[in-house]
């Protein structure tokens, strides 16, 4: 039992993270993660041909943050808090995501998609979080 409290995120006996702050920072690190392969790969994929570099799809970098939602969304078990609090929190988190793009869409694909990947990141952690913690003392 002291080996599942040492890991991060931090989680209950059901499987769900404790905190927000667990939440958000390693969503957070994932997205960081997932900026970097991309970075490396569109340079090493550049490096390989004649195309410009900056040109893959930023948004790529959510799969790590979008694979710990996951685990966390399958942890609640079956029940309508968790299915109501991920669609919303899913539509706060694109909502934002596609602003925060659209606002930076001269920048290069890489840098716009994942400044978009990071506001879905933020905009979902904090809609779940508190949504489905919300919902379940509310459905019992």
């Amino acid at each position: 039992m002291t080996e599942q409290r040492n890991r991060i995120p931090r989680r209950d006996a059901e499987g769900r993270v404790l905190t927000l702050g667990d939440l958000l920072g390693v969503s957070l690190a994932g997205w960081v993660i997932g900026v970097l392969a991309l970075v490396a790969l569109d340079w090493g994929f550049t490096s390989l041909s004649s195309g410009e570099f900056g040109q893959a799809n930023g948004w790529l970098a959510v799969i790590l943050p979008a694979w710990l939602y996951w685990d966390d969304f399958r942890a609640w078990g079956f029940g309508a808090a968790r299915v109501v609090a991920g669609l919303v929190a899913g539509a706060v988190g694109l909502t934002l995501g596609l602003v925060v793009a659209g606002l930076t869409a001269d920048l290069p694909p890489v840098v716009s998609g994942g400044l978009g990947a990071a506001a879905f990141t933020v905009g979902y952690a904090v809609v779940w979080f508190h949504g489905v913690r919300w919902l379940a003392r509310r459905t019992g």
